[in-house]
């Protein structure tokens, strides 16, 4: 509980921050603190039977394991003397009667708890469940928010998590009072800084409202409340007001209530006076005076029995301690029912992300010293293997990467600003890789002349024909004569171009070509349907031949055409050699295209 309505007074010093301020840091735990936490959600006998606070706490710490938050649980250890009167209420039971009469033998400073309770039960389930993944606990001496306290003040951890508001009067400097988890985490933080601006409150201040107001150690003084007790302690100063109390007692209550006067400067006597109570106060409860009830409360707060920082327990407790996966599939299985495959599901890329997280803070840390060394150079090997993809999930960048000797994790997905931080070598490869597979691919695939080839292969030669016998049929015009009935059928072989430059090529009458050894190929040359008289040779590079008058018959088809292709330009016409040439470059190249 703490000190009564003290949360309600540190209102305007509550700070919601996001679940990632918790990144890097190192707090400590108040146990039983957080197992109430999660027992309260469902109180149903299901759910203590099939452990949902203990799943509840699994979650909580895989989340916090993936910000590389380092947590030391802190369990209670003995109930202190000045708190066995309020245990007592809180259990209302006949069996503690005989906390209450140890109490009353001075001797007797505290008793032990009830190790054998449900609730201590779950305790020890919890731990179990945190050595498994690799965090330490801590068995305190009495108050466990008390140690923490100590550590935080000792600067051994960056912060206390607890409900407990008596933490401050323990020492602590920050403080966790809850933790929301999922989209929008959040953690609740009071930090003393801010009390001691914003509401003037030390410590002897705090101390002097759990006096005056109640807590776990003291019922508090009749007739205060939150509203004048804070007046009563500003009045008095932080510096004074432990001093006038354990001096005083309830007398300075009562002169402040009644008189309302300012405060006095204390006389001589007065100082000799609190000289010997200071004495008593640093030392054991039972050798304090008896007419002051105030000066226990005090020293319970400011001399809490704890494990010093020089001790071997706290030592060990900030050791590092490594993650136990065959122990964690043990205990899943006997709690949760789960196979192993869940369990690595749901732990093992929080331990990946847990890891690359210490990778980045080595990388930073040696940056900052002036050490630049290459990533395959650093002393500590990048658990990141190379990267797969990018993604997008709410509105945040990701990387999928793929992970090296992850206890069996192949891939998952972690912050890209994460991935910057450790390796952004990884980054450049990633987006070289990207590059590569950007560019267009020349793949050399066989050439083959299709139909489109062919139709324009067989448009330019029956251009090239139709052209060197317009000329022919211009000459015989001029001659008087009629011009010959042209075929324009055409068959074109552009496999084999040897048999067509610089050779004969003859048609003959059956629609087939012959060689010059007479051998009929229906596709090796271009055949062309022209009706003469009788079979001709007709050569395009010669000189036009004589015009002499003949007559045509249409009955007549032509046996064979043989047309040559001089290489001899000596007699041959301007036009006559153009043409050639564009047919033997066209064939030349249809041939390139072949081969």
């Amino acid at each position: 509980m703490g000190v009564k309505n003290l949360w309600d007074i540190l209102e305007s010093c509550k700070k919601t921050l996001p679940l990632h301020h918790l990144q890097n840091k190192r707090v400590c735990v108040d146990l039983s603190c957080w197992m109430v936490q999660l027992q309260s959600v469902n109180r149903s006998h299901c759910a203590t039977k099939e452990k949902v606070y203990l799943r509840g706490l699994f979650h909580r710490l895989r989340a916090l394991i993936a910000l590389n938050c380092s947590l030391i649980f802190v369990t209670d250890g003995a109930i202190p003397a000045v708190k066995l009167s309020t245990y007592r209420r809180r259990l209302n039971n006949a069996e503690n009667e005989a906390i209450a009469d140890a109490a009353n033998h001075c001797k007797v400073s505290s008793i032990k708890r009830n190790m054998g309770s449900e609730f201590s039960r779950m305790i020890k389930e919890a731990e179990v469940l945190a050595l498994a993944l690799g965090i330490p606990c801590l068995n305190g001496l009495e108050e466990a928010e008390a140690q923490c306290a100590l550590l935080n003040s000792e600067s051994l951890c960056d912060g206390c998590f607890t409900t407990d508001s008596d933490a401050f009067l323990f020492g602590a400097r920050t403080v966790y009072r809850d933790i929301c988890l999922g989209e929008g985490g959040y953690v609740i933080c009071y930090e003393m800084d801010d009390i001691e601006r914003f509401l003037g409150f030390g410590r002897n201040s705090l101390i002097s409202l759990a006096v005056l107001l109640g807590s776990d150690y003291t019922q508090g003084v009749r007739g205060f409340g939150p509203e004048s007790a804070c007046q009563f302690v500003k009045s008095i100063g932080d510096s004074t007001v432990l001093r006038r109390l354990a001096l005083e007692g309830l007398s300075i209550v009562k002169k402040q209530k009644s008189s309302k006067r300012k405060e006095q400067t204390l006389t001589s006597k007065h100082e000799e006076h609190f000289a010997i109570l200071k004495t008593n106060f640093v030392g054991n409860g039972c050798n304090l005076p008896i007419d002051n009830q105030f000066l226990k409360v005090i020293d319970a707060y400011l001399k809490p029995k704890c494990h010093s920082a020089e001790s071997v327990a706290v030592h060990r407790a900030l050791s590092l301690y490594t993650f136990g996966r065959s122990q964690l599939h043990q205990i899943c299985a006997q709690f949760f029912d789960w196979p192993p495959e869940k369990t690595d599901e749901y732990i093992l890329p929080k331990i990946a992300e847990r890891d690359l997280r210490r990778f980045s803070n080595l990388c930073y840390t040696s940056s900052q010293l002036g050490v630049h060394l290459p990533i395959d150079e650093m002393p500590v090997k990048c658990p990141v293997s190379s990267i797969v993809k990018k993604r997008i999930s709410r509105g945040r960048d990701y990387f999928e990467v793929t992970w090296e000797d992850m206890h069996g994790l192949k891939a998952s997905v972690v912050p890209a600003d994460l991935v910057e931080s450790a390796c952004p070598e990884k980054i450049m490869e990633f987006h070289e890789r990207k590059a590569q597979e950007k560019k267009p691919k020349h793949k050399s695939r066989p050439k083959k002349v299709g139909k489109t080839v062919l139709k324009e292969i067989d448009d330019k030669l029956r251009e090239l024909v139709l052209d060197s016998e317009r000329d022919t049929n211009n000459t015989d015009i001029i001659g008087g004569l009629v011009p010959e009935e042209i075929s324009t059928s055409t068959h074109v072989d552009m496999l084999n171009p040897r048999t067509c430059h610089g050779s004969k090529l003859k048609v003959n009458s059956r629609g087939g070509e012959e060689g010059k050894n007479g051998v009929s190929s229906s596709s090796d040359c271009y055949a062309t349907g022209l009706s003469f008289p009788e079979t001709e040779i007709i050569d395009l590079m010669s000189p036009s031949p004589s015009v002499r008058a003949r007559g045509i018959s249409e009955c007549q088809h032509v046996k064979c055409i043989d047309v040559e292709l001089s290489e001899s330009d000596n007699d041959v016409s301007p036009e006559h050699a153009r043409k050639a040439r564009e047919l033997r470059l066209f064939i030349a190249r249809i041939g390139d295209r072949n081969s």
